[in-house]
């Protein structure tokens, strides 16, 4: 007895596709080979803004009437390029994205990710045809803000896709960086545009790029299109764009830091060369007790010492001024005022007399350091040259009654440009300070004043202090000019 036969599957129908596609998230849309439409599920619908098949168009035909397609790039479709003609046509087109719109808006109102289906039951001709959609649009925007910030923002940036190692984005801040323009740089391999082939630890940065770990931030010498590099620091992001692995370099331009430290770095010598071969005697202090870290050969032969001896100490530790009181004077108007101008004082050598100086200094920043920069002139010669002429003036004005009046005239002319005669301030002598001074005319030393006057060894230094300070000298001798010149401690001439 022949087995019974089992019975044949019967064909789908266009009611079991329309079953089968009404629950699916994708939208879809049933097409007859003739290009009617026969149905869409809500899916389909709804990426298309209506609410029933029918204002889809009843045809393909129809359906290109209603909707305008763009490409990515936003030009329009032509009506043969169209998926749902495509398809029609017999052309498979596998996730072809296109911006869809209601005819007559002239912008995008969604983004479809489509794909065709044939389905045929008996292996001959297509029984209907599908358009399955998936609605792209949130990803497709996400993707059009980054864009839009990507190309925005200032701070130099690169994609790189990971799969191949090709840069698939650009903003302007790095194609200026390397001199490029956009053409020359997306679809390039690495290795063209190479940068990460002098960047710190660059074995270990290429390893994690591979990996598609982050990169630290390092520095790096990007090449530049006219042969040259370029400082910057450099730092990679891995990121998803398009679905795909990429990673995200960002740049910080150091070229403008490296070119100021070069200019720092030859001033720094520049001045170091003239420091050194100046003729006139210089040391640099640095810190609150204006501690000695240069001084220059002049000023070595001016104090009798070495560098060795000098450097590293203060000017008390080697006793280098006469009078330490003016010195901190000095360093006080420095931290006020930021200088010092032509201070007249006397710096004890290790050997010999002590010498007549001009001091000035100026704050100034160093190697990254607060620094003050003195300068020492030696007056001594001018000084005594000064003081000797005084003294031969003095000496024949004291005893000139053989002088015509127009002699005596020029002699003091002369004898009031001899030297650097001090004025007073306006402020008139008290009766006390003009006997100190009669005294210090009469070559009495501090302890005769005190003894003449019945006064204190201290109470005679301030009234000498106080005198000094109104006619604005600091020594006995220009005391003594001061006064002479002006009647006081001596004869009065006679024509």
């Amino acid at each position: 007895m022949p087995s019974p036969q089992k019975p044949r599957a019967a064909s789908p129908t266009l009611q079991h596709l329309q079953q089968l596609v009404a629950g699916m998230t994708a939208g879809v849309i049933l097409v007859d080979p003739a290009g009617a439409i026969l149905s869409a599920n809500g899916a389909a619908l709804k990426m298309h803004g209506v609410r029933k098949a029918s204002e889809l168009g009843a045809t393909a035909d129809d359906y290109c009437q209603r909707f305008c397609l763009r490409h990515r790039n936003h030009h329009r479709l032509d009506r043969r390029d169209y998926p749902i003609m495509r398809m029609l046509a017999g052309e498979s087109f596998p996730d072809m994205v296109v911006e869809v719109s209601p005819l007559g808006e002239n912008e995008p109102r969604w983004t479809h990710q489509v794909h065709d289906v044939v389905m045929d039951v008996d292996g001959g001709e297509p029984d209907c045809l599908a358009l399955v959609i998936q609605d792209v649009s949130e990803r497709y925007e996400a993707e059009a803000r980054f864009e839009a910030m990507f190309q925005a923002n200032p701070a130099p940036a690169a994609i790189v896709r990971l799969s191949d190692q090709r840069y698939v984005r650009v903003n302007a801040g790095f194609l200026e960086l390397i001199g490029r323009c956009r053409v020359d740089v997306l679809g390039r391999h690495l290795r063209d545009i190479d940068i990460l082939a002098a960047a710190q630890r660059s074995e270990h940065v290429s390893e994690r790029l591979a990996n598609g770990a982050p990169i630290p931030q390092v520095e790096a010498e990007l090449p530049t299109a006219d042969g040259g590099t370029r400082l910057v620091l450099l730092a990679g992001q891995p990121i998803e764009l398009a679905d795909e692995r990429c990673m995200l370099f960002t740049f910080a331009d150091l070229e403008s830091r490296r070119r100021a430290e070069g200019a720092l770095r030859d001033s720094e010598e520049h001045f170091a060369t003239v420091f050194r071969l100046a003729p006139v005697a210089m040391v640099v202090t640095t810190g609150e007790d204006n501690r000695i870290i240069e001084v220059n050969d002049a000023f070595g032969r001016l104090s009798g010492r070495s560098s060795a001896e000098l450097l590293g100490r203060v000017a008390d530790d080697i006793q280098l001024w006469s009078d330490a009181g003016q010195r901190r004077d000095v360093e006080a108007d420095i931290g006020k005022r930021g200088g010092a101008r032509n201070q007249d004082v006397r710096v004890l050598p290790r050997d010999g007399d002590a010498i007549d100086c001009l001091v000035s200094a100026e704050a100034i920043k160093m190697g990254g350091s607060e620094c003050v920069v003195w300068l020492y002139q030696d007056i001594t010669a001018r000084r005594h040259t000064e003081l000797e002429l005084a003294d031969a003036i003095e000496a024949v004005m004291n005893d000139a009654t053989w002088f015509s009046r127009s002699i005596m005239d020029k002699l003091a002319t002369l004898r009031g440009k001899s030297g650097p005669t001090p004025t007073t301030d306006g402020a008139p002598l008290s009766p006390r300070e003009r006997e100190v001074l009669e005294l210090i005319c009469q070559d009495k030393d501090d302890s005769a004043i005190a003894e003449a006057l019945g006064l204190s060894p201290n109470t005679v230094r301030n009234h000498i202090a106080r005198l000094y300070a109104k006619i604005r000298v600091n020594r006995r001798s220009a005391a003594v000019i001061w006064a002479r010149e002006r009647g006081i401690g001596s004869s009065s001439l006679v024509g």
